[in-house]
């Protein structure tokens, strides 16, 4: 047990809080570049079953941060290296690989044999079906996403708590069409995949307070951490009650597109800072924080904003800013509807962006 000793003398662990680890079973969906932190550390911790479930193989574009891998692994399925190299790492726990893709068929039977998931997907297809499946089967989630220089964590399906469709309530169908993918700082998943890894040993030990409810937001290039409250919805009732109607209605492989694309819809806080036409519109509530600084913004709500649409130059482009961008998509939708075609939302809200 040497191997463990600095986990067992730490008070809020111990023998106890150990033999709870070795008990542990452990779903990681993603061995990129946040699921390698994850499996590395779990596996060090003595997580008793992992599960790695992958079915990309090792290209040398990945090795820019998902660390796991080195050159003579190119072309092998991630998977499969995956579980060779976190057995040489620790031999004594049990680690199950999968080289499948994770879909409606299977995922019930490959996800209900574990206690906690781990997201370390890329795109909205599998988010979408992993947090329906959790609700489903009443799994822990531990969710999270990067992008550029920023990333964020959130604990989803935690002892009745908020769920994924809490911030991201149904794919917005303007994503849909194209399919772009963004670039990543290498360092950036490991950090937040260490993030996501204490967060399932937390869970598992009962020790300090998961990010249920929560959602921490980590800027690497000014080290900001920020952490939001995630109410629950109404349509996290619909899951609950209707999960098995989510696996039959929604049609998750139309939202395989990689989770970062711009839509039609959407703009870039650098585009859209480029138009001296440009109006930026906060339509979050007075609460809702942080509050904007660094442009400048005219707060007003959807319905002031319809009710002088006649008055709006149509030369200007709005510009809706929302909390995360799902209630700024869904208004520029209406604005467009009624005809004002010069409108979009910034990708990413508030809290993916620098405002």
């Amino acid at each position: 047990m040497s191997r463990y000793d600095r986990h067992i003398s730490l008070r809020d662990v111990g023998h106890k809080g150990q033999q709870k680890l070795f008990k542990a079973k452990v779903l990681i969906v993603g061995a990129g570049g946040l699921g390698c932190p994850i499996l590395q550390y779990l596996a060090a911790a003595g997580v008793g079953k992992i599960g790695i479930i992958d079915h990309d193989r090792v290209e040398e574009s990945n090795l820019q941060r998902q660390v796991l891998f080195g050159t003579d692994d190119i072309g092998k399925y991630k998977s499969h290296i995956a579980q060779k190299k976190l057995y040489n790492l620790n031999p004594t726990i049990s680690i199950q690989s999968y080289a499948d893709r994770l879909t409606r068929k299977n995922i019930s039977h490959i996800i209900e044999g574990y206690d906690i998931i781990a997201d370390g997907t890329d795109n909205f297809s599998t988010k979408y079906l992993l947090n329906d499946a959790c609700v489903a089967l009443d799994k822990t989630l531990v969710y999270a996403s990067v992008n550029e220089f920023s990333g964020q964590v959130s604990v989803f399906n935690y002892k009745g708590g908020p769920n994924y469709r809490s911030l991201f309530a149904h794919p917005p169908q303007a994503f849909i069409p194209s399919c772009s993918e963004s670039g990543v700082l290498g360092v950036l998943p490991g950090i937040i995949g260490s993030i996501q890894a204490n967060e399932i040993l937390k869970i598992i030990l009962k020790i300090g307070v998961p990010l249920s409810g929560k959602l921490l937001t980590f800027n690497s290039l000014n080290n900001d951490i920020s952490i939001f409250d995630i109410c629950k919805t109404n349509i996290d009732e619909d899951v609950k009650t209707s999960s098995n109607n989510y696996f039959k209605g929604e049609n998750y492989d139309l939202l395989n597109c990689d989770i970062h694309s711009l839509s039609s819809l959407e703009i870039s806080l650098e585009l859209a800072k480029k138009n001296p036409n440009t109006l930026f519109i906060d339509i979050r509530n007075l609460d809702e924080l942080p509050r904007i600084k660094k442009i400048q913004v005219v707060e007003k709500n959807i319905e002031s904003i319809l009710d002088e649409i006649n008055e709006i130059d149509d030369q200007r482009s709005l510009v809706l800013i929302c909390q995360l961008g799902q209630r700024s998509l869904k208004a520029v939708n209406i604005l467009r509807e009624r005809g004002f075609k010069n409108c979009y939302s910034l990708q990413g809200g508030v809290l993916n962006n620098e405002v």
